[in-house]
């Protein structure tokens, strides 16, 4: 059985739900990226990132990263999520987990799907700092 869990975080995002609802039967790994909100960014203060979202489209794209990580590493299940709105430090803003019989085709999985997210995914980040507010081309 494959599964993918995605969803819009809106304005928050609990890691340990959104991580209940993946399905685990014959796994032996779960791995796991949680994304922060930094506090300083190039030694200035980062008030809150702001992320706006072409959210007609957003669940599609992560749909489908899901769906490609599934078949191209093996692995059983995925759940992604992805905060919109005003994000402050320490908040989390993105969250992945992977289940899969083996943790190397786990961590693998992982890692590509936030690269890809990051390439793909129709978001765009404004970073509000204390020296102004700045674009940032991507999400990387």
């Amino acid at each position: 059985m494959v599964q993918i869990i995605v969803e819009d975080a809106g304005n928050s995002l609990n890691p340990d739900i959104l991580r209940a609802k993946i399905d685990t039967t014959d796994c032996g790994s779960i791995v796991s990226f949680i994304g922060l909100t930094r506090g300083i960014e190039d030694g200035t203060e980062v008030i809150h990132l702001e992320f706006d979202a072409w959210i007609e489209q957003l669940p599609k794209v992560l749909h489908s990263l899901a769906s490609e990580a599934i078949e191209s590493y093996g692995v059983h299940s995925v759940a992604m999520s992805h905060r919109t709105g005003i994000v402050k430090p320490g908040e989390n803003i993105v969250c992945i987990h992977v289940a899969s019989p083996h943790r190397k085709e786990g961590f693998a999985a992982c890692a590509w799907l936030i690269d890809e997210l990051k390439a793909q995914a129709p978001l765009w980040k404004k970073e509000v700092r204390a020296d102004g507010d700045h674009w940032k081309g991507g999400l990387g």
